[in-house]
């Protein structure tokens, strides 16, 4: 599941020009279990897309149930997202069970009462497809007929059948498939995943441009494994594709990032592109950086339009009696119809935020947990003296045994896997918690990453500025970036400052209302399922979180949400200008309960219908029926 991480990062890529508040994501060395960008994020390791335990009950409003099909597999969260032409859709096959068999399920949709199965086209052995899921018409000189375009994640080396990139199919026969390009991307730097491998990435959008030399076509990617995520390719001849331009919003346009409210964790997750007037607008959701609009016209030269900021304090929370602080996750976004608003649609799988203070200096600082360690939630907390024991490795001096007056283990991250430095601290006995602090070196410093670790006492990770910080010692983020082999100045055994970390609630991801235009954009209204910020649903009912928004091909005031537990979701934008604000006027959650990843709206003999896929089941189609 995607994680709450918040942190400001040191540095880009090599040779960017940047300003001291410049974010990016850090990338994994592979030498201690370090959790990398693209799998924190994505849900390679973790089940990024939510757990299938638990439901809300069967209900219904002004939402007909056309028609439904599972896939041709007898496991849960095995779909992924969904897309939609003409008389087929088009689901992902995600990483469930064992990573093997991803791509995507062809359905024939030409009677949505009746849809079924008719093709599967594979991709790597050991790769998946998740957000990436899409087919558009091409008409250029190099090609002409329909153009599946699919993302690959990754879960093997390049010697195991695995791509990364982005794959593109012809289906102008969806029931027999003609390979195009296979792992198209980036291949600079050398993949995380190793040599040969394009960088994976999460999803993939396409769109065509016509001009009077003929028509060309264009690809944007999400680049999991660099700080330069937005990757644009030409495939005007999708049999060779060519990459022409790299960005990073954070270096090109820092005006998106709120370090003040320290939701730093600025990167690409998905995007859409839509002709506006003309131009070529992208509407890219930057996670904490915010919903950003770009225009795209000449995709070598991208020019900022405008931006969202999150609100403080989360508008929504405060209005259901929570004070806390916005979460960002900026997942995924639509313009609507008449391209008068943006619905952007915020992804966040934990109810509750983890709160961390400094208790001798009474400040907050960031912090992430372990992936297998007892988890800081609502019935866990973790409160303690610190105490600096080095870095825990085999070989190195060896951890001192806790004391009545210290019992939290601040351990510094190198060379060793991280459970290695966890049963190190265990096997010394007394502890109650563990603190990782960052090493040098210009991808780790105040950077944070989540850690593959197990052990039987909390673990959390912080930055290097943190871990010294606790224990009064000065901090040079210059000279840490330009360092790789400094060990902390600090001696085995030196008592630190009192910490407390808990667990705040602040309910799960919810829908935005943006009025669309230039520089600042105005947020107007907010939505979530009543359960979303009601403890008592912070557990056991599945994640109620929001995934994606659709809007309507034919109305420029309705929309559709794909909910996970919180099941089919229509919004209707009630009023107008600076006035308007979202109101549910349907729903749908089967028996037995849903699990929404993906929707599509498409028409068909004069009706609007939307295509939902349901992660452990398959194909749902729908019809609003509400005024």
């Amino acid at each position: 599941m995607l994680l709450k991480r918040s942190r400001l990062l040191s540095v880009l890529a090599a040779g960017a020009t940047v300003l001291a508040t410049t974010v990016a994501p850090v990338q994994a060395h592979p030498d201690d279990g370090a959790i990398d960008h693209a799998t924190d994020v994505h849900g390679q390791v973790h089940d990024q897309h939510g757990g299938t335990a638990g439901h809300l009950p069967a209900s219904n409003a002004n939402v007909r149930l056309v028609g439904k099909m599972n896939i041709n597999q007898d496991f849960e969260g095995r779909v992924a997202d969904v897309g939609v032409f003409g008389n087929f859709a088009y689901l992902g096959a995600f990483n469930a069970r064992d990573c093997q068999k991803g791509g995507v399920y062809v359905f024939d949709i030409s009677e949505p009462t009746t849809p079924k199965q008719v093709n599967f086209i594979r991709t790597g052995n050991n790769s998946y497809v998740g957000e990436g899921v899409q087919v558009i018409r091409l008409n250029t000189a190099a090609f002409k007929g329909d153009l599946l375009l699919m993302n690959n994640e990754v879960c093997g080396a390049a010697n195991t059948g695995a791509v990364g990139g982005m794959t593109l199919v012809d289906v102008s026969d969806p029931k027999s498939e003609k390979f195009l390009a296979r792992g198209f991307g980036d291949f600079q730097p050398v993949s995380l995943n190793g040599p040969g491998l394009a960088h994976q990435i999460h999803s993939v959008f396409g769109w065509t441009v016509d001009s009077p030399s003929g028509q060309k076509a264009y690809a944007v990617l999400v680049d999991d494994e660099e700080n330069f995520d937005l990757d644009i390719a030409d495939i005007t001849d999708p049999r060779n594709p060519k990459l022409i331009a790299e960005y990073s919003l954070n270096s090109k346009f820092p005006q998106i990032i709120q370090p003040e409210l320290g939701t730093a964790e600025s990167f690409l997750h998905d995007m859409v592109v839509k002709k506006v007037g003309s131009k070529y607008v992208m509407l890219a959701s930057y996670w904490d950086g915010g919903y950003v609009t770009l225009d795209v016209t000449d995709p070598t030269n991208i020019q900022y339009i405008g931006d969202t900021d999150f609100t403080n304090p989360d508008p929504l929370a405060l209005e259901r009696g929570f004070t806390v602080k916005p979460e960002g996750n900026a997942h995924e976004s639509e313009f609507t119809l008449d391209n008068g608003y943006i619905i952007a649609a915020d992804e966040d799988f934990d109810a509750y935020s983890v709160v961390a203070r400094n208790s001798t200096e009474n400040t907050e600082f960031q912090a992430t947990q372990g992936n297998n360690t007892p988890q800081i939630d609502a019935d866990t907390s973790l409160a303690g003296r610190t105490v600096f024991v080095g870095r825990a490795c085999p070989g190195d001096p060896p951890v001192p045994a806790a004391t009545a007056a210290a019992t939290i283990a601040v351990v510094e991250r190198g060379v060793c896997f991280f459970t290695d430095k966890l049963v190190a601290v265990e096997a010394a006995g007394g502890y109650s918690g563990v603190i990782v602090m960052n090493r040098e070196g210009s991808d780790a410093c105040t950077g944070l990453v989540n850690m593959d670790v197990q052990g039987t006492i909390p673990a959390l990770f912080v930055g290097r500025d943190t871990g010294f910080g606790l224990f009064n010692t000065p901090y040079d983020d210059a000279a840490c970036v330009d360092s790789n082999a400094q060990l902390a100045p600090i001696a085995i055994g030196t008592l630190g400052d009192t910490v407390s970390v808990a667990a705040q609630f602040d309910g799960w991801g919810y829908v935005h209302l943006f009025r669309n235009g230039t520089g600042k954009l105005r947020e107007l209204d907010t939505f979530a399922i009543l359960q979303a910020h009601d403890p008592a649903f912070a557990a056991g009912f599945g994640d109620l979180s929001v995934h994606e928004v659709a809007t309507s091909l034919t109305r420029k005031d309705l929309a559709y949400l794909s909910y996970y537990a919180g099941g089919f979701r229509v919004l209707k934008i009630v009023g107008t200008g600076s006035n308007a604000r979202l109101e549910e006027v349907g729903h749908f959650i089967d028996e037995g309960g849903n699990n929404f990843w993906g929707v599509q709206v498409f028409q068909k003999g004069g009706k609007e219908y939307v295509a939902a896929s349901d992660r452990d089941y398959g194909l749902y189609i729908f019809e609003y029926t509400g005024p």
